[in-house]
């Protein structure tokens, strides 16, 4: 009965992936209804192509440093998996999560389903999706630091109690990453939790974790600067600035892809006067290209990839009974 119930468990935990796939397309799809085919065809034209193509570029540089978190998780939990694998699993899962939100669990359960079909056990599974989970929490840390540096003092609000949370947001991020980075290189104790064995991973790869996480929200950050450089004059080290705090207060607002947080945030934030119209067209180009074409693109690929399996499951059946038909005559023979 047991067993049963724990089939039943795995297969129920294996569909949620393909919910989650549909409700982060259902959010994508709530995200951009709010504006007419009009507008964002309008936002996309008046970007120059060659802005348009670079921020297509950074949006594909951007998935691949997210897939290596599934790559850095492997070599956490010791174990080895063909290129395509990874790279297929970690930007699927991440087109899931950046638009449904709630990373560990909608990024996850899309993760459980290809990974137990590659042979991987359920804690394996769960111990990489933690240790993915730790490598965006460190990489926020490190960049809200960067982003308090040099970000223009007036983004942290006129009044003392603004900027003193944003002082103690900054202290906590510090402390935050320090531990983590000390646990790594002193502290080698496993935590055993209802019989999954976690490990603190080496100082070396803690580094490898920040760095990772680091260049993925840069890449993010050029998909929009591309975007918004041919109508505001702005240079890369405030924008910076700017898009870490927007984009990090987006994530932990737990609103589908930061929506509203960030547009609000990046908007208060980016000092000077500006064209609000020019502004926001950029910004639609932005989930146009880091959100919808990655999702568009992960529902085809994982679609393709299930009838695929559906495919050759249907030919081994087949084959399986032509030869149980030939052996059953050769016995009446």
């Amino acid at each position: 009965m047991a067993s049963r119930t724990k089939k039943i468990l795995k297969k129920i935990v294996s569909w949620a992936g393909l919910f989650f796939f549909a409700l982060a397309a259902y959010m994508l799809y709530r995200q951009l209804g709010k504006y007419s085919w009009h507008d964002i065809e309008s936002a996309l034209y008046s970007i120059p192509s060659y802005n348009l193509g670079m921020a297509c570029l950074a949006s594909i540089g951007g998935y691949i440093a997210l897939s290596s978190y599934d790559y850095l998780a492997l070599r956490y939990v010791k174990r080895k998996l063909a290129a395509w694998k990874w790279i297929f699993a970690g930007f699927i899962g991440f087109s899931v999560s950046n638009n449904a939100g709630h990373a560990i669990v909608s990024g996850g359960s899309i993760r459980y389903r290809l990974y137990t079909r590659w042979r991987f056990h359920g804690g394996e599974i769960v111990r990489m999706v933690t240790f993915s989970g730790f490598t965006y929490l460190v990489a926020c840390f490190f960049l809200i630091i960067v982003g308090y540096i040099i970000t223009p003092s007036h983004a942290f609000g006129a009044g003392s109690v603004s900027r003193l949370t944003t002082e103690i947001v900054t202290l906590c991020s510090v402390l935050g990453l320090g531990i983590y980075l000390g646990l790594s290189a002193f502290y080698r104790k496993p935590l055993i939790i209802k019989g999954v064995v976690f490990e603190m991973p080496s100082f070396k790869m803690a580094l490898a974790q920040v760095f990772i996480g680091a260049a993925d929200i840069l890449m993010a950050s050029l998909v929009l600067y591309f975007s918004l450089l041919p109508f505001v004059d702005i240079s890369f080290n405030t924008f910076i600035g700017v898009f870490i705090i927007a984009q990090v207060l987006g994530v932990f607002s737990q609103v589908p892809g930061g929506l509203g947080v960030f547009e609000g945030l990046f908007m208060y934030i980016i000092p000077g006067e500006h064209n609000q119209a020019s502004l926001f067209g950029a910004l639609i180009a932005y989930r146009v290209i880091y959100y919808l074409l990655p999702m568009v693109i992960s529902a085809i690929m994982l679609f393709s990839y299930e009838s695929y399996l559906k495919y050759v499951k249907k030919q081994r059946l087949e084959k399986i009974k032509i030869m149980n038909t030939a052996q059953m005559n050769r016995n009446k023979i």
